[in-house]
This record gives C-alpha cells, structure tokens and sequence, in this order.
C-alpha cells in the first residue's frame, strides 16, 4: 500500500480505481453507487483522480446531460500497481520462519468472521 501513499490515493481512490475499468465509460451516479457512497463523496474522489491525471470526465455517449468518467493510461497504470501491491506481503511477514507463520495463522482463526464471510459461508452450505 505505500505505492498507493506514495501516489497520493486515500483507500477511497483506490475503491474508485477498482470499480473503474479500462475503456469502460462509468457515469457519475453508476460510479459512486457501485462504490456505496453518495454523490458528493464520488465527485469530490473523482475531483482529486483527474488532478493526478488518472482518470478524466467525458460526456455520456447516450445522455449528454450525464458526466462519465474513463481511467486515463495513466490511471490504467495506478489501478495496475495498486492491485499486483495489494496481493504482495509485507516484509515483516515475509521474515517470518513457518513455527511463527503457523501461530499467526492460529490466531487469527479465532478472530470472528466479517459479516460478508459469515453470510457466504452460510450460503455455501446451504
């Protein structure tokens, strides 16, 4: 993630940047909903995106009145790099030997789920 701090993204901009697809005209409304925060919260993320030239606002193609936003080759780059960042493992964790890996492990199995998870789970065994 100190790519994305690096870059200047707030864990906003980089939801921005996932939900965005390369070549893919996302109007405004369509953006901040796929992204669950209101209108102004979109504008504003959307605002501090095309300032570092990742993203620019271009007319609907169906409805003039409607602004949609494209990532820029510059932004298909950012999402690129925050996405391979976002898989990568610390280094701390990574100078970890297997018996603390295994600990570690353990005690995160008893952490509770996310409600996300839980109702997946559930879902699956059904």
């Amino acid at each position: 993630m100190s790519d994305a701090r690096e870059m200047g993204l707030t864990p906003g901009h980089m939801k921005a940047l996932m939900v965005l697809q390369p070549g893919e005209l996302r109007p405004m409304g369509a953006l901040a909903e796929a992204m669950g925060c209101d209108a102004s919260t979109c504008t504003w993320l959307v605002d501090r995106l095309e300032e570092r030239g990742l993203v620019e606002r271009r007319p609907s193609t169906t409805d003039r009145r409607v602004k949609a936003v494209v990532l820029t080759p510059a932004g298909i780059e950012a999402k690129e790099t925050v996405h391979e960042r976002m898989y990568e493992p610390p280094p701390d964790l990574l100078e970890l030997d297997r018996a603390s890996l295994e600990k570690l492990r353990s005690a995160l199995r008893k952490l509770p789920r996310p409600p996300h998870e839980t109702l997946a789970a559930d879902a699956d065994s059904a």
